[in-house]
Order: structure tokens, then C-alpha cells, then sequence
């Protein structure tokens, strides 16, 4: 099961302000979402982002929604991003498969990952690009995700899967930009 560029949309949950500093290794989780949808962008792939009580937690980091369109934050109150059917109404929420980044693993990563799962969505979480608090909420939450079906990938996995190839124009700028 490869991740497809016409099939898959990048979700980045709530990777928001007020929670992110507790989170372990957020620097790199945050690095490593940004390049994400670098490469998301880059091949056409849809992002859409989520925001868990932004009247709480703040909006999502900078460097994430710097520059994105309105309508691929959604906000919501319900832990799952897919609980409450928003997700699906928004530019590549239709689409069959899902890479995940966001936090945390064990609580918003996980009911979105399980109800996508539920819905017969193809779910790829990107094991770099997910945190928690404790770094044994995030191995329990991969963990579970995985026995419930979802892939466990790396972010090289995900752009190599989506390049499909090499000797193209896009492959040869994005390794110059992003692989290293």
C-alpha cells in the first residue's frame, strides 16, 4: 500500500501555541511538519490543519499557518478530527488516504487516526512528526494506532512514495531542497 499523490491529503492536528512547548522534541516535530507541507504543497498533495480550543490552546504555530488559506483550518471541540464530519467537508477531505503529524499521539493523533480507520481511510502516521508530553504516551498511542491497522512511515517514506520517481524536475528540486 503505497501513499498516493492523487489519493493522499497531509492533516496536521492541533500543533497549537499554548500546548506546544510541552511537548518532547517539539522543535524537531514542528521542523519536521513544516517540511512536510513543503513537500505537500510542492506536489499538490491537500493540507488541511486542525485547531483543538483555539480559545484555549491558542492557534496553530506560526511557521505552520503562516500563509494557508482559511478554509483548511478546522477548528473543533471534539478530540477526533473526523468525529464531527467538518473534516470531510474541506478541500481533500475526500480523499481515501490520510498522512498524520500533530499532537498529541496518544490523545488527538490517535481517536482521529481510529475513527479514519473506523471509516476505511487509509492512515498514514508519520512517527517523526507526532509528540506527546511523555515519550511513552507517544510509543503507547503508535502502538495501538499500528494494531488498529494505521501504517507507522517516516517523513522520507511519505515524500518518496508521493515523487513516485527519479529523474524528474520535481524530484531533482525537491531532493536539492528537502533531502539531505
Amino acid at each position: 500500500m503505497l501513499i498516493n499523490v492523487k489519493e493522499s491529503t497531509l492533516l496536521i492536528i492541533d500543533i497549537q501555541e499554548r500546548l506546544f512547548p510541552a511537548i518532547e522534541g517539539h522543535t524537531t516535530l514542528a521542523e519536521h511538519s513544516a517540511w512536510l507541507m513543503q513537500i505537500a504543497q510542492r506536489v499538490g498533495v491537500p493540507v488541511l490543519i486542525t485547531e483543538q480550543y483555539s480559545k484555549g490552546l491558542g492557534p496553530t504555530i506560526a511557521s505552520l499557518r503562516d500563509g494557508m488559506a482559511d478554509d483548511v483550518i478546522i477548528e473543533k471541540l471534539h478530540f477526533s478530527a473526523a468525529r464531527d464530519g467538518e473534516l470531510f467537508k474541506r478541500p481533500g477531505g475526500e480523499r481515501k488516504q490520510f498522512v498524520v503529524s500533530g499532537i498529541e499521539t496518544h490523545i488527538c493523533v490517535l481517536q482521529t487516526v481510529l475513527d479514519l480507520l473506523a471509516r476505511s481511510n487509509q492512515v498514514f502516521v508519520v512517527d517523526e512528526a507526532v509528540g506527546s508530553r511523555r515519550a511513552s504516551d507517544k510509543a503507547l498511542g503508535l502502538a495501538r494506532m499500528q494494531q488498529a491497522g494505521a501504517r507507522i512511515v517516516s517523513r522520507e517514506m511519505v515524500a518518496f512514495e508521493w515523487m513516485e520517481q527519479a529523474g524528474t524536475e520535481l524530484f531533482r528540486s525537491i531532493s536539492r531542497e528537502f533531502i539531505r
